[in-house]
């Protein structure tokens, strides 16, 4: 049995969105008391407003076409609009529903709109839009992580950062990164502090994809809902690669200094003994005839020659160089390194090619020691060419180019020889450090190069792959400082 109820449009007066009776021609004929509060309107029951008057001149054609199609297909809908009135605007969610009313003189269509204000869930939505917008151009790596430990959202610098895609660390725990280096107690405090509500920052060293190290500065906030309470983490990590670097050259380039000054004392104090022993050695060389003592000096000859050339490279890498700068051409420099080294017996298969930039000026340099670095780089790397790895390499090539960039002139040195291995390339400037045979090498010639770059107000560095080859490379300012 169907029965019929009539509602008294006050009922409304207690729904939190506003409510809106229009007629058959879209005027409105009553409105509840939401709406009058947020449109501030001063209702007194007349038919005074047509609904579309409320409506934001932005949006009000397609909003008039929607009431419109709502009335003729006599069907209910939902759409977007916003309404505004004085000072006060509301982006809202409109429910138009259109029904017949029947008094006593006949039917009447009219529609009932019901305006739900979403102006604080666009917000909202906007504001997510700008974080998602700067969350995926930022160079910082970002993540987003559950209260479980899983990782929900990264950004771009994030997967250029880890190595990993987006697919393969969504779900993940962050832990796929661990370099193993941080205890047990250091990731406890972390997470004590950010479940408590706190924001932890601290440096870590994590793995890329690739086992490469990532340093970084990490800082994890949580994330709060409306009751306060923690549902999930943002990362940030700030790149601390560089700084990582830079921290170790300044130690390198301490540590050098410190040798530097040592080694001044251990050339003095060996040298005056060495003196003793050679003059000693040249008294029993004038006094026997003896076949067999005569053999034994000549060793010991050898053998002082030997220290006596370990301790001038001593010397000459631990005190400023007395000898006279002087305008050289670097290219005719290289040239004549190049053509010292290619006559030793180790470099007849070896091709050397040079790429010289004819723009370089005349630089400040003493031509010897300078001619002494570029040496030294050609001689290891022949040298490279005997290791077992590179023996049956057909292609030996030593690639030399000059060039000038930022008012520095740059020389590379390029071979295809064995190349270095990662735990010694670290310290392929420090003194004594050598690869090569016991008699083979005194490792003082990287060490001596480097003080005599550093002298000149340049810099040596090197980048080398096992197997696949070595570069030098020598940066010497233009203009002395």
């Amino acid at each position: 049995m169907q029965e019929l109820y009539k509602l008294d449009f006050r009922l409304f007066d207690s729904f939190p969105d506003m409510c809106f009776i229009l007629d058959g021609t879209g005027v409105v004929e009553d409105i509840n008391i939401s709406a009058r509060i947020k449109l501030d309107l001063n209702w007194k029951g007349e038919k005074s407003r047509n609904f579309i008057d409320l409506v934001d001149e932005v949006v009000k054609q397609s909003t008039r076409k929607e009431i419109e199609r709502c009335k003729n297909e006599f069907k209910s809908k939902i759409i977007e609009s916003k309404l505004s009135a004085g000072k006060n605007s509301y982006d809202v969610e409109l429910l138009i529903a259109p029904y017949t009313y029947q008094p006593d003189n006949g039917e009447s269509e009219h529609l009932i709109i019901l305006a739900r204000d979403i102006t604080e869930t666009r917000k909202k939505e906007l504001d997510l839009l700008r974080f998602y917008n700067i969350a995926e151009k930022t160079v910082f790596p970002l993540q987003i992580t559950s209260l479980e430990g899983k990782m929900l959202y990264i950004n771009p610098a994030y997967e250029a950062a880890s190595g990993y895609m987006r697919e393969e660390l969504l779900g993940k725990n962050p832990n796929i990164f661990s370099s193993k280096k941080h205890s047990k107690s250091f990731w406890s405090d972390m997470w004590d502090t950010i479940k408590s509500g706190k924001v932890w920052v601290g440096e870590v060293e994590n793995r890329r994809k690739d086992g490469s190290p990532f340093y970084a500065q990490l800082l994890i906030s949580p994330i709060l809902n409306s009751k306060g309470k923690v549902f999930g983490f943002f990362g940030v990590h700030r790149d601390l690669s560089e700084k990582k670097f830079l921290e170790k050259q300044l130690i390198h380039s301490q540590k050098m200094e410190s040798i530097g000054t040592l080694a001044a004392g251990i050339a003095h104090e060996v040298g005056n003994p060495l003196a003793s022993i050679s003059a000693l050695v040249q008294v029993i060389q004038r006094t026997t005839d003896d076949k067999f003592i005569k053999e034994k000096n000549e060793l010991i000859k050898s053998q002082v020659t030997r220290i006596s050339k370990i301790i001038r490279d001593l010397v000459d890498f631990s005190r400023p160089s007395n000898y006279e700068l002087r305008l050289i051409d670097i290219n005719q420099n290289i040239v004549e390194a190049v053509n010292i080294t290619r006559v030793g017996a180790k470099a007849k298969d070896v091709e050397f090619i040079f790429e010289r930039n004819e723009d370089i000026p005349l630089l400040p340099l003493v031509a010897d020691q300078i001619e002494q670095v570029f040496i030294n780089i050609l001689l290891n790397a022949v040298d490279s060419f005997a290791e077992p790895i590179a023996k049956d390499k057909k292609d030996k090539r030593i690639t030399i180019t000059t060039g000038i960039k930022d008012d520095f002139v740059y020389i590379n040195f390029n071979d295809t020889g064995s190349g270095i291995r990662d735990e010694h390339l670290i310290k392929i400037f420090e003194p004594f450090f050598t690869t090569k045979k016991e008699g083979k090498g005194t490792g003082l010639g990287l060490w001596v190069s480097y003080g005599i770059v550093k002298s000149f107000q340049g810099d040596i560095t090197v980048r080398s792959k096992l197997g696949e080859g070595t570069t030098f490379v020598i940066s010497l300012p233009i203009h002395s400082k």
